[in-house]
């Protein structure tokens, strides 16, 4: 949960949230809900009622200032029922950070030190506030400053233990989550998850490994197979295994239109294989006349088929990596190809791909 009306008001990007749904999966913890709430009272506890109501614990961003509007702490000792307890020892571990900076300490910065009763803290060693770890009944709520890098410290020196201690308490393996993203073009986000139902009915059955699609613009379209299992290897080698699986039941259907793994693009595979696209910049050929040209691509590369809005999609005539083969190499030029015809991106026409 991020705590913080900015967040709302479009002020600043909720990059905390990503970061956490991020490590808390490297370590095994599915991450259900993200939500986001402002600096008022009765909101906040709502939010976190509604979070314990459907998880087992919540991580809170945000709202452990000194200023009027910081109320996370108020919000989570409602919850608990319980008072706050102002702890001296931590106020002294305060007035001792501005005093080692020449500075004297505000008054208002004691709230810092308001602790639910009940509640065990998380040192502060980067900032002024601690975090807090929140017994609520057999479930925990765990507050930390909404700064990157001190939730990040935090995280990983205070709440990530107290995790796994939990999990391994209540029986449950933490393991790994990881995911891989299978790059696609041409074919459409339907047509995709049409020619993967029968693997997704199969996965469900499973219950071990999901999959996912996100349309991404130019980019393509997506495919997130998502994997959980005790160790790095053994959630590897399902992901190994699906992405086998994955790509023989697209070929099947669609072709051979995958064109990368997690972050390359194709760009990436301009140098590896025969074909690439990129950005470019000038007026050159729209439509199915769309041929070699000497506008020079993003990164330098000349020779590749141009359209008006300054996109590339070209087949090249040799290959670095030996173990393409050629065949793969032509079907992905002509599935790129595909965008370059299309007349003024007329997403009516037959052979053109939406942005």
């Amino acid at each position: 949960m991020a705590v913080g009306t900015e967040l709302l008001l479009g002020q600043i990007a909720d990059t905390n949230s990503a970061w956490l749904g991020e490590h808390l999966a490297a370590n095994g913890v599915a991450s259900h809900f993200h939500q986001a709430v402002g600096d008022n009272h009765d909101r906040i506890t709502l939010a976190l009622r509604t979070a314990l109501a459907r998880s087992d614990g919540v991580i809170m961003c945000g709202g452990l200032g000194p200023t009027q509007d910081d109320i996370t702490r108020e919000a989570i000792a409602e919850v608990m029922n319980v008072p706050l307890v102002r702890g001296q020892a931590i106020v002294d571990v305060i007035a001792g950070f501005f005093k080692g900076r020449g500075r004297t300490m505000s008054d208002n910065n004691a709230r810092q030190a308001d602790v639910p009763q009940g509640a065990a803290i998380i040192p502060q060693v980067a900032g002024t506030a601690p975090g807090l770890i929140c017994p609520v009944g057999n479930k925990v709520v765990y507050a930390v400053p909404g700064v990157p890098y001190e939730m990040a410290e935090m995280f990983e020196r205070g709440i990530l233990p107290d995790l796994r201690a939990r999990m391994a308490e209540s029986g449950e393996e933490s393991g790994v989550i990881a995911s891989r993203v299978l790059r696609t073009w041409g074919a459409s986000e339907s047509g995709l998850a049409e020619s993967l139902q029968d693997r997704v009915d199969a996965l469900d059955a499973a219950g071990e490994v999901t999959l996912a699609f996100l349309a991404s613009g130019i980019e393509g379209i997506k495919v997130r197979i998502t994997a959980r299992a005790r160790t790095a290897a053994d959630v590897t080698a399902l992901l190994d295994k699906e992405d086998a699986e994955v790509r023989r039941a697209i070929e099947a259907r669609l072709g051979d239109i995958v064109f990368g793994v997690d972050d390359e693009s194709a760009g990436y595979h301009q140098r590896h294989t025969s074909w690439h696209w990129s950005a470019g910049v000038g007026a050159a050929s729209v439509g199915s006349d769309a041929t070699e040209s000497d506008v020079e691509g993003s990164d330098g590369t000349p020779g590749s088929a141009t359209n008006a809005a300054g996109f590339l999609a070209a087949p090249k005539a040799s290959s670095a990596r030996g173990s393409t083969p050629a065949r793969s190499a032509q079907s992905r030029s002509q599935s790129m190809a595909r965008f370059v015809s299309c007349p003024a991106f007329d997403c009516s026409s037959s052979n053109s791909m939406c942005l």
